[in-house]
């Protein structure tokens, strides 16, 4: 029979629909293999001219901005959602509000390697990818006109990709989304009633049953959500409580690489190569949650559509109970490190 599930941080409710549940290698989705590099792509190497002049660039040997020699390269996006340039500028029009569509908008491009995908990196370049992700973060958080920075990683055309050759997206926005800000008073409501985390709780909850636990490694805990949107929806927490993904202690960036590098390769090897969404839910930038929000990543694969009856009533039916797929990813561990 199906069941409701009701995430406890949000209150929002989704469809456990059993009957419609699947094998992983039932679902007919996209499998996503790059091809060999190609000359027109902006993103490889030798190709610095054709992106706008980088923020960011890791570099070993020496090169100078704009050349070939780097590892990571972080560039403002050619063709950007929201502008760097200018001031809000807020105004009401009546019951309505609107303002000057200000942000960041930039692209992490994760290796210069065209035909590698995020899950073929070593851990050790999927961890500069993070400290990346910190860096940009830690200097955007400055800029008093931001409210969030949103990192997110599309991964084949159907999870809305438009260049092959990995890489991530940052969006600085000017207002807290509202996703966010529904997490953020629902685990605060949390905290002003039993003066916890709901996050930590969360954590030991499941670490005590392990039935959604898919893995652990000494920082970090790699879980399928009890109420998740999505099929084989993955989150990867923090065990020690942290708001802020950029603060996070700098120790911890290699087991952090580690437990991605996990997910990844267990999603390719159950689900053959899935398109999927990345995102970093980290704590808006001028707010003071630190006692009660705690960051995460969450891996998406995209599996099943998402149609009418989800947009118009804002349920998500999900084929796949998590602990069955936390089960088929567990059973993955054998040929993938924890």
């Amino acid at each position: 029979m199906p069941e409701l599930r009701k995430d406890p941080v949000t209150g929002r409710w989704v469809i456990i629909s059993t009957a419609r549940a699947k094998r992983p290698n039932d679902f007919r989705a996209e499998t996503v293999r790059p091809r060999a590099s190609s000359p027109n792509c902006p993103f490889c190497l030798g190709n610095e001219d054709r992106t706008p002049p980088e923020i960011l660039a890791y570099r070993s040997n020496g090169s100078g901005p704009n050349t070939d020699g780097w590892s990571v390269r972080v560039v403002p996006n050619k063709f950007p959602a929201l502008g760097i340039e200018g001031e809000l500028d807020r105004q009401g029009e009546g019951v309505f509000d609107k303002m000057n569509g200000i942000g960041a908008h930039e692209v992490i491009i994760e290796t210069p390697e065209h035909d590698k995908t995020m899950s073929e990196l070593s851990e050790k370049r999927i961890e500069d990818v993070l400290w990346a992700f910190r860096d940009r973060m830690l200097d955007l958080r400055k800029d008093t006109r931001f409210r969030y920075v949103l990192i997110f990683k599309n991964h084949g055309e159907s999870a809305g990709a438009s260049l092959e050759h990995t890489h991530s997206q940052l969006i600085a926005l000017p207002i807290v989304p509202k996703r966010i800000r529904e997490e953020v008073d629902g685990a605060r409501q949390y905290y002003q009633f039993k003066e916890r985390c709901i996050y930590c709780d969360i954590l030991r909850q499941e670490l005590d049953s392990k039935v959604r636990i898919i893995a652990e490694n000494p920082d970090f805990v790699t879980l399928s959500p009890y109420a998740p949107r999505f099929p084989f929806e993955t989150w990867i927490l923090p065990k020690r409580h942290e708001c802020f993904f950029e603060n996070s202690p700098t120790h911890v960036y290699e087991n952090m690489a580690r437990a991605l590098k996990s997910v990844l390769l267990k999603m390719d090897q159950v689900l053959e190569y899935p398109a999927f969404n990345l995102v970093l839910q980290s704590a808006p930038l001028q707010e003071n949650t630190h006692d009660f929000f705690h960051w995460r990543l969450e891996y998406m694969p995209r599996l099943v559509k998402v149609a009418g009856f989800e947009w118009g009533s804002e349920f998500y039916i999900n084929p796949v109970l998590p602990e069955d797929a936390a089960k088929h990813l567990r059973e993955a561990e054998a040929a993938v490190p924890a």
